[in-house]
């Protein structure tokens, strides 16, 4: 099978998918998107209320920032991978519990399978936090904080991860963005 077929069934899984009990509250189960052969696959937290909506990534407000970072770093989103951590909208955009990254880590975990990228760019804490549990064995870096690791390309057997700020944080605090333009800057050199 092909990675199209491959993802397209996964992709059937995740939208019917009652693993836990987001299932009842949201619209859709956003599956991933973007170029299926992309070096770079980022992982957001979950969708937010205006992706749950119409069914994609990145369209509401941290959208326009992705968009803009992007931009900057001259990457373009059409060469990208994105994917969320939780497939399911957070209600009143809470923190999600272990369960439910659980119930989605296999989902995730075949993605990439799927996808095969050379990097993959977690936005933000919790999508960075799961992603080193799961590829990163070593004691010094699971013992790391977010804000020693935003923008450190990490190695592992397994794959490279490059941690980076959530696109949402610089729309409540705009003073991150210089420092946030370089960090998203470097992941030109990984295309």
């Amino acid at each position: 099978m092909d990675k199209l077929q491959l993802l397209t069934e996964l992709n059937d899984q995740i939208r019917t998918c009652d693993r836990c009990s987001l299932s009842i509250t949201r619209k859709h189960a956003l599956t991933g998107e973007g170029n299926i052969n992309a070096r770079l696959m980022f992982v957001a937290l979950s969708p937010g209320a205006k992706e749950d909506v119409q069914n994609k990534m990145f369209v509401g407000p941290s959208g326009d920032v992705l968009n803009r970072l992007l931009d900057k770093a001259g990457i373009s989103r059409e060469s990208v991978f994105m994917t969320n951590l939780v497939k399911c909208m957070l209600p009143q955009n809470r923190k999600p519990q272990t369960g439910e990254i659980e119930s989605c880590s296999l989902f995730l975990e075949k993605e990439i399978s799927i996808i095969q990228p050379e990097v993959i760019v977690p936005l933000g804490y919790y999508a960075t936090r799961a992603i080193i549990v799961k590829y990163h064995t070593k004691p010094e870096i699971l013992n790391m904080s977010f804000k020693s690791i935003n923008g450190r390309l990490l190695y592992s057997d397994k794959i490279k991860v490059f941690p980076l700020t959530h696109p949402s944080a610089l729309l409540y605090d705009p003073s991150l963005e210089p420092e946030t333009i370089k960090k998203y800057m470097r992941l030109k050199r990984f295309l």
